[in-house]
């Protein structure tokens, strides 16, 4: 027979929370005792007496609009917590966060792009979020792709939850591959190689095989990741550009410029990337989710069927096909004053069926695998190659640097690609620089492994 205890509350710091039906007193205090004040407050319920509490969430760019028509169910869902959305644009987004951590005046909680959280994290901005995972029954590793999941963890400690995935897969035109001669989408280098060489010589020289922008880190950076190449080595402190995984991937990409293959173009040198898609003058392009909807609304009717995507290929086949691991993370802040309600804020947005909701707000991709069961996605043939894709995705090095030295992995990419340097001397005056970049991260490391020796 299960005895049922009556409601009881304790004072903690000076506020009266009251424990949960099916509980003693002294069994919750000993388990919230081992996870602190935060977990308490979480487990146990908001504060007796307390006020209404409105949490601040910054979100950016388009999600920042369509995020706000979910909060009135979690308000209904949870009376006495209001959600006041602020909508940031992502080219302020960086600064605006910076400013509020150095004023300590930081939301509740906030769209991160999982490439800032390093470096948030470098600041003791971020709450780390562990303890509150293991109480929690909505937000579990397991529910999420390994290699999205991998990008909020700084340290074997885990600062931020995915909220939506961005992975690069390829877009590509199924009729013009087939004229090529190719049934299937082949899934190693070698094949691939020998496709856009068919195409190549099937549309002429004034078309392509593959759209591959000059001014774009991530196609060099998959294609090295691919090929087994850490990008920064001896735990984020050294670059790996010159090493032979990273060169073996660049003289790959370098030949389909070499060749013809590729135009030696940026994005700004294509006016309409769409049109020229629906015109031929390429044929594959390596791109995001966000393009599925573009690709469907600007392609006349009767290309729809001749379009399609598919996971990257792979120096030895799909297994290594590896792709990055992208999007953006919901993170609570080290400053927010109300962790618990914010915390039940990032258990809402989590949940499979509302990120179902937010995809088809927003074209956002979920994050959660339980989601993908949804027919709004299991029938859409168009996201299926990312959904295959995910499995195997890997996040770029977890440093604060990232940012940086992907953008001058463009310009010393650009140097073999437009000024013929050679890829091996390329990559070695690209690794001193990096090298230069993160002097002061190692200084940082060895500081605090000096104080960690016994």
């Amino acid at each position: 027979m299960q005895v049922k205890h009556p409601r009881q509350s304790v004072m903690i710091r000076g506020k009266r929370f009251r424990h949960c039906d099916g509980s003693s007193l002294r069994s919750s205090v000993a388990i919230c005792g081992s996870i602190g004040l935060l977990a308490i407050y979480a487990a146990c319920g908001r504060a007796e007496g307390a006020g209404e509490v409105t949490l601040r969430f910054w979100a950016m760019g388009a999600e920042g609009e369509q995020v706000a028509k979910l909060v009135p169910q979690f308000e209904r869902e949870n009376p006495g917590i209001r959600v006041r959305v602020q909508q940031i644009p992502w080219t302020a987004a960086h600064e605006k966060l910076l400013t509020a951590h150095v004023g300590k005046s930081t939301p509740d909680v906030a769209q991160l792009g999982n490439t800032w959280i390093p470096e948030f994290e470098a600041l003791g901005a971020l709450r780390s979020l562990g303890a509150l995972i293991a109480q929690s029954t909505i937000v579990r590793p397991e529910g999420f792709f390994p290699g999205i999941w991998a990008t909020n963890i700084v340290d074997d400690t885990v600062y931020g939850i995915p909220w939506y995935v961005d992975t690069r897969v390829l877009f590509y035109r199924k009729d013009l591959l087939a004229r090529a001669g190719w049934r299937e989408m082949p899934t190693t280098w070698a094949d691939w190689r020998r496709a856009m060489e068919d195409i190549k010589r099937t549309v002429g020289n004034d078309r392509w095989a593959i759209f591959l922008p000059t001014n774009e880190w991530a196609q060099p950076a998959i294609l090295g990741m691919q090929a087994g190449s850490p990008l920064l080595k001896d735990g984020g402190r050294w670059g790996a550009f010159s090493d032979p995984e990273f060169l073996r991937a660049f003289e790959f990409y370098l030949g389909l410029y070499r060749d013809g293959l590729a135009p030696v173009y940026g994005n700004t040198d294509i006016a309409n990337v769409f049109q020229e898609f629906e015109r031929g003058l390429f044929v594959f392009y390596i791109t995001g989710p966000w393009n599925i909807g573009e690709f469907g609304r600007r392609l006349p009717a009767e290309l729809q069927d001749d379009w399609a995507t598919a996971p990257l290929p792979g120096p030895t086949g799909p297994a290594s096909g590896l792709s990055t691991a992208g999007g953006s993370s919901l993170v609570l802040f080290e400053e927010s004053e109300h962790p618990a309600e914010a915390w039940e804020l990032i258990e809402f947005l989590s949940r499979p069926d509302i990120q179902v909701r937010f995809y088809q707000e927003t074209g956002d991709l979920p994050a959660r695998v339980e989601s993908w069961q949804d027919t709004v996605l299991s029938r859409n043939d168009k996201a299926l190659a990312f959904r295959q894709q995910l499995e195997r995705v890997k996040p770029v090095p977890l440093v604060p640097e990232i940012e940086l030295i992907m953008a001058k992995l463009i310009d010393y990419s650009e140097q073999s690609i437009r000024g013929g340097v050679p890829p091996a001397e390329a990559m070695r005056r690209l690794d001193d620089e990096v090298n230069h970049i993160l002097e002061k991260r190692r200084w940082i490391l060895e500081r605090r492994m000096a104080r960690a020796a016994p």
